[in-house]
């Protein structure tokens, strides 16, 4: 840890429904949490609830020894990173910056290259477990950056997840996320697919989530999404544009791979169907509305 910077006071730029359950379990464990977003009004129970607010980036970043950025897209990211008031040019040296954004691998090096030669210190760390896993502190958090780095974070990252990885340099956890992405792409499909057969088939969907949700079916998508998809419950934990976004990064990644992933490709035309009907807002698990009659 570098010597001056106080490692419990923690920015956040970006509350949105994920950032907010995770800025209250850090909260909870003794940490001074700041905040800052584009509408203050979005924020207002985090700052009735003891979240310090500050009027810009720049603030946040002067403010804190943590910062940690959960933006909507890749160019959110470098607007908050690289625009006027920017985070690197107004962050402590010695500060940690953790972008827990889903977003580009590159974009992940460019910032720590950037931040290593202003004596900065950058980690690249999206989460999966959507608004339940923030909101229980039950994140599953992937990370990419230095060894030193990420153990000095470690105890806050603890604070926000239970599987918490290094699986590399600057890059890697954002790689990991794709990962975890094309899984889910093909995963939902695959969900709402099922319920929609199981109602067609006349079966009591709670009632067989029940008992293919403790086989080799089971998982959040299914125990969790399934479950909202069988009651009509379509309010996003994470909001469908935004899967869109990190199912298009994966592809493109893929493409400079020289990998055909079809069954992210099928996700990716779903999704767009699911959005030209006005899904955009929806969660992820709306794209059951597409098999409805």
């Amino acid at each position: 840890m570098t010597v001056g910077i106080d490692t419990h006071k923690v920015g956040f730029v970006g509350l949105g429904i994920m950032a907010k359950g995770m800025a209250r379990n850090v909260m909870k464990a003794g940490y001074e949490v700041h905040g800052y977003t584009r509408t203050k009004s979005k924020a207002q129970d985090l700052l009735d609830e003891g979240v310090i607010w500050h009027d810009t980036v720049a603030d946040l970043a002067e403010a804190c020894g943590v910062v940690i950025t959960m933006v909507g897209y890749p160019q959110d990211v470098e607007e908050v990173y690289y625009g006027e008031g920017g985070i690197l040019a107004h962050a402590k040296p010695g500060s940690y910056l953790i972008d827990m954004t889903t977003s580009s691998p590159t974009i992940a090096e460019r910032i720590a290259n950037d931040a290593d030669q202003r004596g900065l210190h950058a980690l690249d760390a999206p989460v999966s477990g959507g608004d339940v896993g923030a909101r229980e502190g039950k994140l599953a958090i992937m990370c990419g950056g230095n060894q030193a780095d990420f153990d000095a974070v470690k105890p806050l990252f603890e604070t926000m997840g239970k599987s918490i990885a290094l699986l590399g340099p600057a890059g890697a956890g954002q790689h990991t996320k794709m990962v975890n992405q094309i899984v889910i792409s093909g995963t939902i499909l695959g969900v709402a697919e099922a319920i929609a057969y199981a109602k067609k088939a006349g079966l009591d969907t709670d009632a067989v989530l029940d008992v293919i949700g403790n086989g080799a079916a089971g998982g959040f998508q299914l125990n969790v999404l399934g479950r909202r998809i069988a009651h009509g419950d379509y309010a996003p934990g994470f909001y469908v544009h935004h899967f869109q976004k990190d199912m298009n990064i994966a592809a493109a990644e893929a493409e400079g791979f020289n990998l055909d992933l079809r069954a992210l490709k099928l996700a990716i035309e779903q999704y767009e169907r699911y959005v030209e009907q006005g899904g955009r807002e929806s969660g992820t698990q709306g794209i059951y509305e597409l098999y409805e009659d």
